[in-house]
């Protein structure tokens, strides 16, 4: 199925400084890595591919994306070993490489149970796997754009769809590593705060991410009447507080192959 692309990058970066701090946690997690081959799975605009490439002096990073809208601002930070492809991160095949990472993009890569083992199969001996997925669908932020997509006319328009995440419980995670033959593992769930100006930028921060699935899908003379509607229920159901704290449930996880 061939769906425009609603990624922008301009929008998505306007809140680059907070959507760093995951970033910059998962890096942490990783162990010496000495000239090594890194593949990135949904690497975006490619500025933070291009920084770790250099902070690991990598021998050659790959950064993959299906958004041709990122990808173009991607290409300028090519070079030296660094290169950007078009691909599904749920479907690349290649390296092996001695660090795959994935940052804030398998969360739209469904049946999990199936990824991570192919995932593995990506992982030289002795590699290591880093990613971080949101899993904030509890809150109003995710919750009110269920709502609107079940109500009339968005419902007949998405052909009955809401989006679902895959990602599972934390504890599957570690689970998983351990029977796919990961020697050390790390998994765990970060709370991250978010000092916003106020519940409206909620509304912005939530365009540049999840409603980008909803943006593509419906008709575009809706996507307008949609988000409207959405700013409506969101309001609703969120204080009106000045500043507003946007709090932001992640999960981190990392391992290493014997």
């Amino acid at each position: 199925m061939t769906t425009p692309d609603a990624w922008d990058p301009d929008r998505y970066a306007r809140f680059s400084a907070e959507r760093r701090q995951p970033w910059e946690d998962l890096t942490a997690l990783l162990s010496p890595l000495a000239r090594p081959r890194v593949l990135d799975l949904g690497c975006g605009d490619g500025a933070l591919t291009a920084e770790l490439h250099a902070r690991l002096a990598a021998s050659q990073t790959v950064g993959i994306d299906s958004s041709a809208a990122m990808l173009e601002r991607a290409a300028a930070r090519a070079g030296d070993g660094l290169r950007f492809e078009a691909g599904d991160a749920g479907s690349w095949t290649g390296g092996p490489f001695d660090l795959v990472i994935s940052n804030a993009a398998l969360h739209w890569v469904p049946d999990h149970a199936s990824l991570l083992p192919r995932l593995a199969t990506l992982v030289a001996p002795g590699g290591q796997l880093a990613v971080q997925v949101p899993t904030n669908e509890h809150h109003p932020s995710h919750l009110e754009a269920a709502a609107t997509a079940a109500e009339p006319p968005f419902a007949e328009a998405l052909g009955g769809y809401r989006r679902v995440s895959p990602v599972l419980p934390p504890e599957w995670y570690a689970e998983a590593l351990f029977r796919l033959g990961f020697a050390e593992r790390r998994v765990r769930v970060e709370v991250y705060g978010h000092p916003l100006a106020s519940r409206d930028e909620v509304v912005e921060w939530v365009r540049g991410t999840l409603l980008t699935d909803y943006q593509r899908r419906l008709p575009a003379p809706l996507w307008p009447a949609f988000l409207d509607r959405y700013r409506q229920r969101l309001a609703a159901a969120l204080p009106d507080r000045r500043p507003f704290l946007y709090p932001y449930r992640r999960l981190l996880l990392w391992a290493r192959r014997a």
